[in-house]
C-alpha cells in the first residue's frame, strides 16, 4: 500500500532540539532510517495519548500511555494555553519516561487541507515542487502565506501524448497552530521529528492490507471518536484522497446527558460510561434515548460527507466503516451507527499495523489510542 509512504509536515517545520536550538535545515530532510524507534503522539481536547514504536522491517508497539488534559488547554485540535500545554506534556513524558527525540505529533482540524492533484509534463524535482505550490493556491482555500505545505508524489504515468503525469497527495494547514504546537513541545524540550495528519495516522493504523486483485476496489472509510471532534479519512487503498474533521465528539453525549438529566457533565460522563445502548432496560430507556438522538447529529454528518465524497469523479464504492475512539466501547455504539448511517459498521482494530506484547493488547483502552499508534508506524 501506498499508504506507507506517509505525508508529514516535517519539512516544513522549524525542527528543534531541546533547548529550543534549530536543527540544520538539512536535517528535515533525511530519510528516516530502516530501524527506527518513534513516539507518536496525540493531544486531544481532554488527553494526552502516546505510542512508542520500533520500527525494524515490521512495526512493534513497545509502549502506550496516556493521561488526562486539563480542559482549554487544547480546543478544537488548537493550542489555547502553549505555557500550560508545555508542563502537561513534560510531566506526561517523565511520568511515561518517553524518549524526547523522534517525536511525531498528529494535527487534525477543519484548517488543515488535503487534496490529491495531476501534475503533468514535468520531471525536474524542483519543477514539480513550483507546479505543486501553483496549483496549491488553486486547490485550497488556505492563503500561502499563512500556510505550511507538503505533497508526495504516489503514482506516475504516461499521458495519451506521451508524456509523464505525476500523482501528488497534498497537504497544507495553517501555520498558526503549528506555530503553537511546537512551542508547547520546544517548552517541554520535546524535540519533533515531524507533524503528520491525523486522518494519514488513522489510516496506518487501521486500514487493511490491499492486495493487487481482478475484483471491485472498495475505499477503505475509517472514522475516529475524538472528545470534541472526529476524524473522518477515506483511502482508495493506496492513498488518503478525502479527509473531513466533523465537530462532533464524545462530549456532546456528555452534554445532551447533563441537559436531561439536570447534573453536571462531570456527572453526565459517568452515567454515559455506565450505559448500554443495546440494553432494554426500562430504567435506562431515558438516558438511551437522549444518546441516540444526539448520535443522529453525527450520522447525518458522516452520511453527508460520504454522499460529498461519493460524487467526486474518481470515488470508490463504500463496503463498510471502520469505527475507533473511546465512545466506541459504549455497548450497542456500532450497531446503532450502523442502523443511522444504513452502511456496514465495524470496530476498527487499532494493532492492525503493529506486533503488540499480551500486556498491550489485553488493554480495553487502546480505542482511545488509535491515531497515536498510527503517528508512530513507519510503513
Amino acid at each position: 500500500m501506498d499508504l506507507k509512504k506517509e505525508i508529514k509536515l516535517s519539512d516544513l517545520i522549524p525542527k528543534r532540539k531541546p533547548g529550543g536550538k534549530s536543527a540544520p535545515k538539512v536535517a528535515a530532510k533525511k530519510k528516516a532510517k530502516a530501524k527506527q524507534d518513534y513516539v507518536g503522539v496525540k493531544v486531544g481536547a481532554s488527553q494526552i495519548a502516546a505510542a512508542q514504536v520500533h520500527n525494524n522491517g515490521g512495526s512493534k508497539l513497545v509502549k502506550i500511555a496516556r493521561e488526562p488534559l486539563e480542559a482549554g488547554v487544547v480546543v478544537g485540535g488548537e493550542v489555547r494555553d502553549i505555557a500550560a500545554l508545555g508542563r502537561a506534556l513534560d510531566e506526561f513524558f517523565k511520568k511515561h519516561d518517553l524518549p524526547r527525540k523522534g517525536v511525531r505529533l498528529g494535527i487534525g482540524t477543519n484548517r488543515v487541507g488535503v487534496r490529491v492533484l495531476d501534475v503533468d509534463g514535468i520531471d525536474d524535482e524542483k519543477q514539480l515542487a513550483n507546479a505543486v505550490t501553483f496549483k496549491a493556491h488553486e486547490a485550497l482555500s488556505i492563503p500561502m502565506d499563512q500556510a505550511v505545505m507538503d505533497y508526495h508524489v504516489v503514482g506516475s504515468h504516461e499521458s495519451p501524448g506521451g508524456g509523464v503525469v505525476h500523482r501528488v497527495i497534498l497537504a497544507a494547514a495553517y501555520r498558526e497552530p503549528i506555530d503553537q504546537f511546537t512551542a508547547a513541545f520546544d517548552a517541554a524540550e520535546i524535540q519533533l521529528d515531524a507533524i503528520d495528519v491525523e486522518a494519514f495516522a488513522l489510516l496506518r493504523a487501521v486500514a487493511p492490507q490491499v492486495a493487487n486483485a481482478d475484483g471491485e476496489r472498495t475505499a477503505v472509510v475509517a472514522l475516529a471518536l475524538g472528545h470534541d471532534r472526529t476524524t473522518l479519512a477515506i483511502s482508495d487503498g493506496r492513498v488518503c484522497d478525502f479527509t473531513r474533521v466533523l465537530e462532533w465528539g464524545g462530549s456532546r453525549l456528555d452534554a445532551a446527558l447533563a441537559r436531561e438529566l439536570g447534573v453536571t457533565t462531570e456527572e453526565a460522563a459517568e452515567v454515559k460510561l455506565g450505559l448500554a445502548l443495546n440494553s432494554d432496560d426500562p430504567a435506562t430507556a431515558r438516558t438511551r434515548n437522549t444518546v441516540k438522538h444526539e448520535l443522529t447529529t453525527l450520522a447525518r454528518e458522516l452520511v453527508a460527507s460520504l454522499q460529498f465524497y461519493q460524487a467526486q469523479p474518481d470515488s470508490l464504492a463504500l463496503s463498510e466503516i471502520l469505527v475507533t475512539g473511546g465512545t466506541t466501547r459504549m455497548p450497542g455504539f456500532v450497531e446503532e451507527l450502523e442502523r443511522l448511517v444504513r452502511a456496514r459498521v465495524r470496530p476498527a482494530d487499532p494493532l492492525t499495523a503493529v506486533q503488540a506484547d499480551g500486556n498491550i493488547s489485553a488493554r480495553n483502552d487502546l480505542a482511545s489510542l488509535t491515531i497515536a499508534i498510527g503517528l508512530g508506524v513507519e510503513r
